[in-house]
């Protein structure tokens, strides 16, 4: 058997390393105000109620000649960005790898995200379409950076320090996105004492993950550096001439990643069970809401306070992947999501302090089942692949569902209870863990010519 090539030590001094990682993890803090500020609780409302401004007398909208009502737009809008994604995604990845340009990559990805969730600002009276656009294009953006932000994870931290760093950048973005989330709010409540209209402060919340996701990401960018692709015996080529050559370097990586199976069985294990997780997310409101009669300054104030908790639940379960494993602990945690499922089909309407218990589980578990399948899926990346593979890996990744949202919908449609709806999402939990239990991690490291950590 030929001896597998290995992955190159950081060669930096300690001093250089700290620095580079305090870069990475900003980035982490920089964009998660997109994700819960922009998609998680504003655009949604807003972007409905623009549309509705712009219905006809039959209470319809008409995007491209496509007659729909107002409320179906905005999952539409996010099905559209998330196809787009598919095709842009792997293919930014493979020209982070083939050009080593990663930091030029993530400033222009940052950049036009940025500058279109700040114009986000400019949205009002009817203008649907032009909201419509802007997030498109902002999503996509927002998805290439975080492709090419995930890359630099083996380059900074070694396999047995990979679960740990992973850990404090996850647990930094969501006190980030905590942070600028709990300010948005305080600005929404009290809109009518600082002489705003409602719709004025959530353009301007809406602008200001722009502003915060543009700002700290100088600081990201100022301290993480490029690296010469594996295998380049001479300069990088230009960003332009490795866009040209890995259209068809995507082609190949398609056709050899059959060659890594096992890595192929992890991430069908992780589009199952992180579609599950995604999908709680996003209807957890429309279940509170709906089924549960609790008002809006409920279920906005429980997304908070799982955005808290989960800072602390990813150093924790980095803290307990450290002494049981990563794999091990991912696996325990799905049981305690297929828990949470359960527990929401026997809460009381109305019962609010009920709902916020569930939203505490769910915020320990969430930081912690994100940041440690990241970790793992990083040790499975064949060397000098890393962008173009994690490519695959975030379609599924922050605020995708996929395959959940269409269950829940469908099981509410036939059965008519929310109840019904929230419990069929076990399905995802219980598929995805069984896969990932059955998956050798020691030898799929191996397979992708990687070195495993001590403890798995």
């Amino acid at each position: 058997m030929s001896a597998v090539p290995q992955v190159e030590s950081v060669p930096q001094p300690d001093r250089a390393l700290r620095r580079e990682r305090a870069g990475w993890y900003s980035y982490d803090w920089a964009m998660s105000a997109f994700n819960t500020t922009v998609i998680s609780v504003f655009l949604a409302p807003y972007l409905t109620s623009v549309a509705e401004a712009a219905a006809d007398e039959q209470g319809r909208i008409h995007p491209l000649g496509i007659g729909m009502p107002p409320g179906s737009l905005f999952g539409y809008v996010v099905s559209l960005s998330v196809v787009l994604q598919v095709v842009v995604l792997p293919l930014t990845g493979a020209v982070a790898d083939r050009s080593g340009n990663k930091r030029q990559l993530l400033a222009a990805a940052t950049l036009a995200g940025s500058l279109c969730t700040m114009a986000l600002f400019f949205v009002s009276g009817s203008g649907y379409l032009l909201g419509s656009a802007l997030f498109i294009v902002a999503n996509i953006a927002f998805g290439a950076a975080t492709v090419v932000y995930y890359s630099w994870l083996p380059d900074l931290a070694g396999p047995d320090e990979r679960d740990a760093v992973s850990s404090r950048g996850w647990a930094l973005g969501y006190l980030g996105g905590a942070l600028l989330l709990a300010a948005n709010l305080a600005l929404f409540t009290q809109h009518d004492a600082l002489g705003l209209t409602e719709a004025e402060s959530v353009r301007i919340c809406l602008a200001s993950a722009g502003v915060w996701w543009a700002g700290f990401a100088v600081v990201s960018i100022a301290l993480l550096r490029n690296r010469r692709p594996v295998g380049a015996s001479a300069a990088a080529p230009s960003t332009g001439r490795a866009f040209r050559a890995s259209i068809g370097q995507l082609r190949a990586t398609l056709r050899d990643m059959r060659r890594y199976r096992l890595t192929l069985w992890f991430l069908g294990a992780y589009l199952l069970f992180n579609d599950g997780v995604q999908t709680v997310i996003t209807v957890s409101a429309q279940f509170g809401s709906e089924q549960l009669e609790l008002s809006q300054t409920t279920l906005v104030s429980a997304i908070l306070l799982v955005q808290v908790v989960a800072f602390v639940g990813a150093r924790g379960m980095g803290r307990i992947a450290e002494s049981a494993g990563a794999k091990r602990t991912v696996l325990w945690s799905l049981l305690v999501w297929v828990g949470v499922l359960v527990a929401a089909c026997f809460l009381t309407p109305g019962a609010a302090l009920q709902f916020y218990l569930l939203a505490v589980v769910i915020g320990f578990v969430l930081g912690g089942t994100q940041a440690l399948s990241r970790s793992l899926f990083s040790q499975l990346i064949p060397p000098g692949k890393e962008a173009e593979y994690f490519g695959f890996y975030t379609i599924s990744d922050r605020g995708t569902s996929w395959l959940g949202t269409f269950l829940f919908a469908l099981t509410y449609q036939l059965t008519d209870s929310y109840r019904y709806a929230i419990i069929s999402l076990v399905v995802f939990f219980v598929v995805g863990g069984v896969l990932l239990a059955r998956l050798d991690m020691r030898r799929a490291i191996v397979e992708a010519g990687n070195t495993p950590p001590e403890r798995l």
